[in-house]
């Protein structure tokens, strides 16, 4: 682990936000059901997160601009980010975490649902949008009960998951 320099800059990202730079940053967020992708390039010490809260927008139009709250635009913002850098997909660790349940879904007749949730689908479209873009997993957490705190150094690529030890869901 790298020391952290002594000037930082701290991002916070709200849902729907996206950052990617470089140098002395660290970029945090807190997710329940929203995903969280990490890309770090270890050469350059420059990458990015996003935090995104739903799969996709269901009517996109051509040209509308990209939005942070949806995965499959993040995906595009990303790219744009490699091709500004001159840097290709498989040259970065990516991370990607979140997704927990923040209630218990219950059916008509009190018993847990077999819907898929919003949690469950923006597991599924981040971990497929990343492997069809080229990128490579380095590591993820996702799933559960509960929210996380997600930290990435730009610096160093560290990235640090803090989640509660237990976890009681409300019924939703």
């Amino acid at each position: 682990m790298m020391r952290a320099p002594d000037d930082i800059l701290e991002i916070f990202l709200q849902p729907g936000e996206f950052y990617f730079g470089e140098g002395k940053t660290r970029v945090r967020t807190l997710l329940g059901s929203c995903v969280a992708i990490t890309l770090w390039h270890p050469r350059l010490h420059l990458g990015g997160m996003s935090h995104y809260v739903l799969p996709n927008r269901q009517h996109r139009k051509k040209h509308d601009p990209l939005d942070g709250r949806y995965a499959d635009e993040v995906m595009e913002m990303f790219v744009r980010e490699l091709r500004r850098s001159h840097t290709k997909p498989g040259e970065y660790e990516v991370k990607i975490f979140g997704g927990g349940r923040m209630f218990q879904h219950e059916g008509k007749d009190g018993k847990p649902s077999n819907r898929i949730s919003v949690s469950e689908r923006n597991v599924l479209v981040g971990r497929e949008l990343v492997t069809r873009y080229g990128f490579r997993f380095t590591a993820e957490d996702l799933g559960g009960n509960g929210h996380r705190n997600v930290m990435l150094d730009l610096w160093s690529g560290d990235v640090w998951v803090k989640k509660p030890s237990k976890v009681t869901l409300p019924n939703g």
